[in-house]
């Protein structure tokens, strides 16, 4: 058997053409969706995200503004930032790139977004209402991973999913999401960490296994059977010389040998990547659509 390729870039732009279609709507009836980035001190890496999250937004039509606040800034001036945010109505969502400086609380810079506005979907109130399976802004990771299961013909209908790792920003949400009894969910959960004595008497379990540990090839073929469906959430960089910059990027399960056994498996990179930035824009069009209605 070697699995199927779940193309992330191409499930994405699907949805991208569907949010670009949406946004000229909402447009017709004065309706602007924007996007306040708020970015704290100069990380290579955060700036290339928010770099990708400024395009995705002029792609579909989207408001964007990105303030730029140096890495030193007290804490409280980092707050007012975001009141102001808060207050503006031309803001529809609101995202903080992480990681913060060390002397800024991140927990305190989340929930001071308004839950609104919170189209990373970590604030309290929103996951408070996850849990409850209520309707709110999803995390982006968690919920381009739903997406794909089901654009692949992947339901996760009464499916064993195991989601292999317990992070606030994966493992936690997304085992909340597929264990609703809704649509696109009402599966199986089970949450496997380091803490388990073995775990691959639970991944050889799964009929959809997630991978989201943030350690390179931590799953292997002998933990998975056959026919499974590989989520590989993980991008770790591995130093290659070979490679431009030094190094190349890798997922957390080992790609070349478990697409032997598996069905279907996501890539690292050109899975989840896109996918996630394609969900924070679809957040902020909803919060967008929601703002407006009142």
């Amino acid at each position: 058997m070697t699995a199927k390729v779940i193309s992330g870039n191409e499930v994405a732009a699907e949805i991208r053409a569907e949010l670009k279609e949406k946004v000229a709507e909402l447009k017709q009836k004065g309706i602007v969706p924007g996007l306040g980035v708020v970015l704290v001190g100069d990380d290579p890496a955060s700036i290339s995200y928010i770099t990708s999250k400024a395009k995705g937004c002029e792609e579909i039509g989207l408001y964007e503004e990105t303030v730029r606040l140096p890495a030193d800034i007290p804490e409280e001036e980092v707050l007012k930032v975001i009141d102001g945010m808060n207050k503006d109505p031309k803001f529809s969502g609101i995202l903080v790139q992480l990681p913060l400086p060390d002397h800024i609380s991140v927990d305190k810079v989340i929930n001071f977004i308004s839950p609104e506005k919170d189209v990373d979907g970590f604030h309290p109130v929103n996951l408070g209402k996850l849990l409850r399976g209520e309707p709110c802004p999803l995390p982006c990771t968690p919920h381009g991973v739903q997406q794909l299961l089901i654009r692949s013909g992947n339901d996760p209908a009464g499916k064993h999913v195991v989601v292999c790792g317990r992070s606030n920003i994966v493992g936690k949400p997304l085992s909340a999401m597929l264990v609703q009894k809704a649509k696109g969910a009402n599966a199986v959960v089970t949450v496997v960490h380091t803490g388990a004595k073995d775990m691959t008497y639970f991944t050889k379990q799964a009929d959809i296994l997630v991978a989201a540990m943030g350690k390179p090839n931590a799953i292997t073929a002998d933990m998975v059977k056959e026919g499974v469906v590989v989520m590989d959430v993980g991008v770790n960089r591995i130093p290659d010389s070979s490679k431009k910059k030094g190094f190349r990027l890798a997922g957390d399960v080992d790609f070349e040998e478990v697409s032997k056994k598996a069905s279907h498996i996501t890539p690292v990179p050109g899975g989840l990547g896109p996918m996630t930035v394609t969900m924070l824009l679809y957040n902020t069009v909803e919060a967008g659509i929601r703002l407006a209605e009142g």
